[in-house]
């Protein structure tokens, strides 16, 4: 796992530029603090900063292919897990591989596919390819998006980057946030409608989206999506293809050079990869698998049960662990560090995010990297199979906005009043929603529920599962460590977008097809389970800690927040310490704490990335 940066010109000579192209890949050595390479030429410039995981010395970057035919160079974020079957491939051919670097595999995957290629990878990537004898350049972004791709341009120059910051530090490249970024911001945010940031002019590559950028320009077209149709099936067929999807994602994942690890938290969805991966170690007489669990300070005296949050971890993480081959680490974060670890999430992101739930997950990376360089976890369950509470609840079907989101009223009122008479959050909200759910395709087979549920799972996937993966790669690479997500697999997400609901919500539970196709292999109280998020903390002193700070930015008036949020609404929040937010801002967990943690990452954002304003 790696990132990089570059950019293209063709009516300009851009191999002067080259401390242009150092500059800009400084900014991603969280990535890539292992390494660095640079290719420049004429018209293209591209550089890599490297997470060595697999290879050492044959996965260096930029990689070059000199043929008869040609010359290719590659710049490559990901990893493959079918390079085995491609290997075959290329060989059959005639190709000669010389590493056992899965960068490699890719460009002479390119080189014998064409753009074809996409419909041949099963892993996570964003990449670039340079063909000298076209002059072009090739680029694609994996099936969800699990790795970042983004592009601006300057005049008649195309630059991108793994992560916004990469552009930044281009001449030319402008920070403006205007009506759409403010309803990005406020309106869908921590979410992001895909394809577009907050800044004005600086988009993303869409996730299953490939291109070129030539002569006439760029070109992007979607190569891959998940396709409605009927699941012939039945249900004990259902449960054995399951297992083995699962099976071999998780096994596939299992690739590494360097130290691997599992999260465990005690629900079913880590439980599942850390039984599979701890029974694989188990059989290949290898040593006991390490699992991971985070917790956070005095969290067992202070726990309060809540709809989203049912009950805490430790029983059940205890009772995974006398059925796993494993050796157990438990990592515990006092308040002050989450609340003091919140720029440098915000700065992972380019953007406010998720507050405490960010920077708790970018502590667990933190301390788990002491020891490992790559993890696999349960992310992704719950958007594949049916696990959060919106699948079920009557307010949140009803709402006709994003489930996880519904509080407009609330979003709006928070603007400043000035930029709220411009700017109307609910339009820009039910035009993205809208807008989504014109995508989803229907069968005339499909029952009232499945069909129900086939829009709510659609919106899961590209909006809330997409915001989640964002998390998991900038918390885990802002400390160069790759967190991998076998549920997220396409061949296993393709399946069960066409299981019927009535399956997937066996025994009308959350999940309960998983549950059932895992009663065999886990200890029932882990089935049985309910579902519960990602553990946040319930210490008081994290309420204290981020009041005060929120408190010490309104006693400045001229902090930048005042000029996009109303004043009055950010004062009332501290005043009741956030008791006047009912309902979470996003998702499950952003309370009156993380709300007041979130508004204190906005202005550190205003701060750091000093956007102009242009409505």
């Amino acid at each position: 796992m790696c990132g990089f940066v570059g950019f293209v010109d063709f009516k300009e000579d851009v191999s002067k530029n080259k401390n242009i192209l150092e500059r800009m890949n400084k900014t991603l050595i969280r990535r890539g603090p292992d390494e660095e390479g640079y290719y420049i030429d004429k018209h293209i410039g591209l550089a890599h900063k490297r997470l060595i995981v697999v290879d050492p010395d044959g996965g260096k970057q930029p990689r070059l292919e000199k043929f008869s035919f040609g010359t290719y160079v590659i710049a490559y974020n990901g990893q493959l897990y079918n390079t085995k079957e491609l290997k075959e491939v290329l060989v059959g051919n005639g190709f000669s591989i010389t590493t056992h670097s899965d960068t490699e595999i890719l460009l002479k995957s390119y080189i014998h596919y064409g753009k074809d290629v996409v419909n041949h990878l099963n892993g996570v990537f964003a990449f670039v390819i340079w063909d000298t004898n076209k002059n072009e350049l090739f680029l694609a972004r994996d099936h969800f998006g699990i790795k970042p791709f983004y592009y601006t341009f300057v005049q008649n120059t195309f630059i991108f980057a793994s992560e916004i910051k990469g552009m930044l530090t281009y001449p030319g490249v402008k920070r403006i946030i205007d009506e759409q970024g403010v309803s990005e911001l406020f309106g869908i945010g921590p979410a992001h409608t895909p394809g577009t940031t907050v800044f004005k002019d600086i988009y993303e590559v869409k996730p299953a989206h490939m291109g070129v950028f030539n002569n006439s320009g760029l070109h992007l077209k979607r190569y891959w999506k998940l396709e409605s149709k009927e699941h012939t099936d039945n249900l004990s067929q259902t449960c054995e293809h399951l297992k083995f999807l699962l099976q071999d994602s998780i096994t596939r994942q299992l690739i590494s050079d360097k130290p691997l690890c599992t999260f465990l938290s005690g629900g079913l969805d880590s439980s599942i990869i850390s039984k599979f991966v701890s029974d694989y170690h188990k059989e290949k007489g290898l040593p006991p698998l390490d699992t991971y669990s985070i917790d956070y300070v005095d969290n067992d005296k202070n726990f309060v049960k809540s709809d989203f949050q049912p009950n805490s971890d430790a029983f059940y993480i205890d009772l995974m662990n006398k059925h796993l081959y494993n050796n157990h680490h438990k990592i515990v974060i006092d308040t002050p560090e989450l609340a003091d670890n919140l720029e440098d999430a915000m700065i992972a992101r380019d953007m406010p995010g998720m507050a405490d739930i960010d920077s708790s997950l970018l502590l667990f990376c933190k301390n788990v990297k002491k020891d490992m360089t790559v993890s696999l976890t349960g992310e992704c369950a719950d958007e594949i199979f049916g696990g959060y509470p919106w699948f079920f609840r009557k307010d949140a079907l009803e709402s006709n906005t994003f489930p996880w989101s519904i509080s407009i009223k609330e979003r709006q009122e928070i603007l400043n009043p000035l930029i709220g008479a411009k700017v109307n959050l609910k339009d820009y909200i039910n035009y993205r929603y809208n807008e989504s759910l014109e995508e989803v395709e229907i069968l005339d087979s499909d029952s009232k529920e499945t069909a129900e549920k086939r829009k709510i799972s659609h919106l899961t996937l590209n909006w809330f599962m997409q915001t989640l993966l964002d998390r998991s790669d900038r918390m885990a690479m802002y400390n160069g460590f790759e967190i991998r997500v076998p549920f997220c697999d396409y061949r296993l997400a393709e399946y069960v977008w066409n299981i019927p609901w009535e399956w997937k919500s066996l025994k009308g539970r959350e999940k309960g097809l998983l549950r059932y196709v895992c009663k065999d292999f886990l200890p029932s109280e882990i089935v049985d389970r309910k579902k519960s998020p990602y553990p946040k903390t319930h210490n008081p002193t994290y309420l204290a800690k981020v009041k005060g700070m929120l408190s010490t930015i309104m006693e400045d008036k001229n902090a930048p927040i005042n000029s996009l949020l109303n004043r009055d609404y950010i004062l009332n929040i501290l005043k009741t310490e956030g008791k006047s937010v009912t309902r979470p801002w996003f998702g499950q967990l952003m309370t009156g704490p993380q709300l007041m943690a979130y508004l204190c990452q906005v202005n550190m954002w205003l701060e750091r990335y000093e956007p102009r304003i242009e409505l």
